[in-house]
């Protein structure tokens, strides 16, 4: 029996035909399931407004590669200085403010923070990327350096906090974030003093300098003038919520207030390029340095 020869040109078009046929068979049109909807149709996307504060579980993330990343990140925020020397200044760490690895309600919580990045800040005047945000803290609340964003520990640090996301929505405001705001009452250092000695020399020490684990509240090893921290309102309403931490709430708002602006009154660090800070000239109240940029003037 002669063999069967095909010219290459008359190959093609014999593939192409059998191609056609199974193709034929296999997708007919009338089958095809494809759905075109006209987007003009569709409603308007409702914004999410504040939704349940919930801290997920580990078994949540399936990936263990993606696990790892996560616990290292965590282990980072618990122990800043141990774990990153060369940029941590002082004797702070991450969960100094972000208490209990992040997750305290009302406690400036991580929870469904990376869901909400990127944003806009006024402190820098610009859209910031969650990376952005984590650097400031180390430059100001850790008087430290920032880290290369690209790096395996920022990129740790990120999946901690992305997983503390997991299954919040994108731009969701969240039940519990920050902290709960304490009216502003008029502040005494000379009344600080004395709620200081009473209810927090014990853990930070009768200087301020912190005792065991207890952070270090003023002087060379906390935190600088341009964390968020030396701000009397931020500072009064963590004190308020989270203090002493093992009576959280026992103090009123004024004695908040009076030991906040104690301990903002004693020594620190500076930080460099402070004044630049808000540059569109919209400072909250209780900023505790000047800055270049000037309020508008109402018309």
């Amino acid at each position: 029996m002669r063999a069967l020869r095909v010219r290459p040109a008359s190959a093609v078009v014999l593939l192409t035909v059998v191609a056609a046929c199974r193709l034929e068979r296999r997708a007919p049109a009338s089958t095809d399931t494809t759905t075109v909807v006209d987007v003009a149709t569709l409603p308007d996307p409702t914004p999410h407004k504040r939704v349940a504060f919930r801290v997920p579980n580990e078994s949540e993330v399936t990936d263990p590669v993606v696990l790892a990343s996560v616990r290292r990140g965590r282990a980072i925020l618990r122990q800043t200085r141990d774990s990153l020397p060369r940029h941590v200044g002082n004797g702070l760490t991450c969960t100094s403010c972000h208490q209990v690895d992040g997750t305290v309600k009302h406690g400036m919580p991580w929870v469904g923070v990376y869901a909400r990045f990127p944003q806009y800040r006024a402190r820098a005047g610009a859209t910031q990327l969650i990376e952005d945000r984590v650097n400031d803290c180390f430059k100001r609340s850790l008087n430290g350096r920032p880290l290369v964003p690209e790096s395996r520990d920022m990129r740790d640090i990120v999946a901690y906090m992305a997983f503390l996301s997991t299954g919040y929505p994108v731009g969701a405001e969240v039940d519990g974030q920050g902290l709960p705001p304490v009216p502003p009452v008029e502040a005494n250092v000379g009344r600080g003093r004395a709620v200081f000695a009473a209810r927090c020399a014990r853990c930070h020490g009768a200087k301020g300098e912190g005792v065991g684990l207890a952070t270090p509240l003023w002087g060379p090893r906390s935190y600088n003038i341009g964390a968020g921290m030396a701000r009397l309102r931020t500072a009064a309403a963590f004190i308020r919520a989270r203090m002493p931490q093992d009576s959280a709430g026992a103090l009123t708002d004024q004695e908040a207030y009076d030991v906040a602006r104690f301990i903002n009154s004693q020594s620190r660090p500076d930080f460099a390029g402070k004044e630049r800070d808000w540059p569109r000239g919209d400072p909250p109240p209780d900023v505790a340095y000047p800055t270049l940029a000037k309020k508008p003037k109402a018309n």
